[in-house]
């Protein structure tokens, strides 16, 4: 069900959402990081947090030097943003504005060296605020200005689900197999949000898509669609489309650190309240390693001001479509592919090898005969 904005700004004053998200460390970590490792660049900065909750993030870049922070947020909750924000006695850097960022207006009209914003939602983009930062972006950025994160990136791949398929079968001695077919086809009209293990995965990823906070336009974000084929990694059952994000914060010069700072995800990082998105399959598919596993993943906004999308997964024949090169499946063309161009790199190394040799000084032939 779709949320008007109303709702929408109410359902952030639930306080189990705003610990969820307190509570969940590689999220929290990475924005302390991103910002506190970048102390030389926020000393006596003017910052804007797009959607503050709490206020721990427009805290962070006041322990980094900023000397003006607006902290804005447009549910009630910008009330205890208010008494945390004194609590940490930090009320003469931190103005929380109780307001959608769309009708803030600032003194003077004056512009902010740099938006933090924590707006990701499932898989990314879903029930997220990311409209919110750009139009901050586009009213209230400097030229130059940074956007903590600065991009973002969407990936999928093929996974096993235990929980909806053999964790049935066998359920205290009771195989519950059909009631797992049934559950599983309750869930075909929206996405899981599960947590899947490394081991799960059964093929590489691919990006669906790239988020630029730079330069991207809202309308950008409107659609998405990806069609691509990958060998499996291992035998095992394919169950699933799996989809995570990973978003990345500006690296700085003078950053404490290697100043680089992402916030992953993935199955293989530590887990986040996000956890990952999973479109499961209504029937499993056996593959073995190499085996080459297509699909097309559409994901779509429900109308050009929402924020929600719909996901749409089609699987697709693996000899009707192009596959990527190189690609990992075990199909004749893709190994004569993949054989041709480890030859050609291996001649173009070879080739620069000689060519470097040439270009070597040789000694000057010296003449040691003694002058007749």
């Amino acid at each position: 069900m779709e949320l008007d904005s109303e709702q929408y700004f109410s359902s952030y004053e639930d306080l189990e959402v705003h610990k969820l998200m307190l509570e969940d460390g590689p999220r929290t970590l990475a924005y302390k990081n991103a910002i506190l490792n970048n102390k030389a660049y926020f000393k006596d900065k003017v910052v804007m947090d797009v959607g503050c909750g709490t206020g721990i993030l427009s805290i962070f870049c006041a322990q980094a030097g900023a000397k003006k922070v607006f902290a804005v947020e447009a549910s009630n909750l910008a009330n205890l943003a208010k008494e945390i924000v004194k609590e940490n006695k930090f009320e003469n850097i931190i103005e929380v504005i109780h307001s959608r960022v769309e009708d803030v207006v600032l003194p003077n009209y004056m512009k902010v060296d740099a938006i933090v914003s924590e707006w990701m939602g499932f898989y990314l983009l879903h029930e997220g605020m990311l409209d919110s930062v750009l139009f901050a972006r586009d009213r209230f950025l400097k030229d130059g200005g940074e956007i903590f994160p600065e991009s973002a990136a969407i990936y999928i791949a093929p996974c096993s689900v235990p929980s909806l398929y053999n964790n049935w079968d066998n359920l205290h001695g009771v195989s519950m197999s059909s009631f797992a077919r049934e559950l599983r086809a309750s869930k075909g009209s929206k996405p899981e949000i599960l947590t899947i293990k490394p081991e799960d995965l059964l093929g590489a990823e691919v990006a669906l898509c790239w988020v630029n906070l730079r330069e991207d336009e809202a309308h950008d974000l409107n659609a998405y669609s990806i069609e691509h084929v990958v060998g499996a990694s291992k035998n095992g059952y394919y169950q699933g489309l799996c989809i995570w994000f990973e978003c990345i914060f500006p690296k700085l010069p003078d950053a404490a650190g290697d100043g680089h700072t992402v916030l992953d995800t993935s199955p293989q990082s530590p887990a986040t309240h996000w956890k990952q998105t999973v479109i499961v399959l209504p029937q499993q598919q056996e593959v073995e390693e190499g085996e080459p596993i297509a699909f097309q993943l559409d994901m779509t906004r429900a109308d050009p001001t929402s924020r929600r999308y719909n996901l749409q997964m089609t699987m697709l024949d693996p000899e009707a479509v192009e596959h990527p090169l190189p690609c990992s499946c075990h199909m004749t063309k893709c190994i004569l592919a993949k054989a041709f161009m480890m030859q050609h790199a291996e001649h173009a190394i070879n080739q620069k090898n000689n060519e470097n040799d040439t270009n070597v000084l040789q000694d000057e032939e010296i003449n040691d005969d003694d002058d007749e």
